[in-house]
């Protein structure tokens, strides 16, 4: 298990992470999203050891990746734009993995290349942006790490590449001796993808919970009233949307008397919508989905 205990990164007296805690058992898909700003890369770059905390601590399997530098080889880390060794040979990149990480899985890693179609090249400036980003994925799962930190990962790619991507990213998993923490703006692939999501606001955690869960805890409804909305039901409701006298609202489940003063106004309207991670995006973040 991987544990991210009580995480604080403050640079020129900016708090850039403040206490970030939670755990990432194995055979999990986790997505990190939150409005820009907020942290997201820093705090995959700081559970890799990339960056250092200013307080808190990393572990795996209950020892530190700060202390005991070895337990980085069980973690790896794709940026979103990968440009380090970009003029090295592919032949040469799996030279330097092997020397450095001590899992490397050599024909794994040819296997994947054979299977994405992705020939070797004398120097990656020579891949496509696609097949640069399958290249990282490929070489980062070929290390055989447990845990994954994948920043935009289908981020500027083509629509066959990030079905590809994605399919890949579930196969890996499934067998549960990986897990993948990914930080994306594209709600509609984590949604698609992770089983756990976690809600970063102002470099804290602001929820985490199963994306399931999740969606138990509130209701997405259209309503449509004679008149404008009443003032007592905007205190019970997030509006989603407003289209003339329709109005898309999310409901929080706890709130156990808002459908009961919605319907003491007998709207013409009442009917329960599918809900979104974009829904709840907007609905625990606020204003719009923009999340990059």
């Amino acid at each position: 298990m991987m544990k991210v205990e009580r995480i604080t990164k403050v640079v020129q007296k900016e708090t850039i992470l403040n206490d970030i805690n939670f755990n990432v058992e194995l055979g999990h898909i986790i997505g990190v999203v939150g409005r820009n700003g907020v942290g997201k890369t820093t705090l995959l770059r700081t559970m890799v050891g990339i960056l250092l905390p200013t307080n808190g601590d990393v572990m795996i399997d209950e020892a530190s990746i700060f202390k005991q530098p070895a337990k980085k080889q069980d973690v790896m880390f794709v940026p979103d734009s990968p440009e380090a060794l970009k003029q090295y040979s592919t032949n040469e990149i799996v030279r330097i993995y092997e020397a450095t990480y001590h899992r490397f899985d050599r024909n794994y890693f040819y296997e994947l290349m054979e299977r994405f179609s992705l020939p070797t090249v004398k120097k990656i400036t020579h891949y496509s942006k696609g097949m640069k980003a399958l290249f990282s994925l490929i070489l980062a799962f070929s290390t055989r790490a447990k845990y994954i930190l994948l920043d935009e990962p289908t981020d500027g790619l083509d629509v066959i590449v990030k079905k590809q991507i994605l399919q890949f990213l579930i196969e890996e998993v499934a067998d549960g001796d990986v897990s993948i923490i990914i930080s994306s703006h594209r709600l509609d692939e984590l949604e698609f993808m992770c089983d756990e999501i976690i809600l970063m606001k102002d470099g804290s955690i602001e929820s985490h919970y199963e994306l399931a869960e999740m969606k138990t805890m509130y209701k997405k409804v259209q309503v449509v009233f004679e008149k404008e909305m009443p003032a007592d039901v905007t205190k019970h409701v997030n509006i989603l949307n407003q289209t003339g006298r329709v109005y898309t609202l999310i409901i929080d489940q706890s709130d156990e008397e808002a459908e009961q003063v919605i319907a003491n106004h007998q709207p013409v309207l009442f009917e329960e919508l599918p809900i979104s991670l974009e829904d709840l995006f907007v609905t625990k973040l606020g204003g719009d989905s923009d999340v990059s």
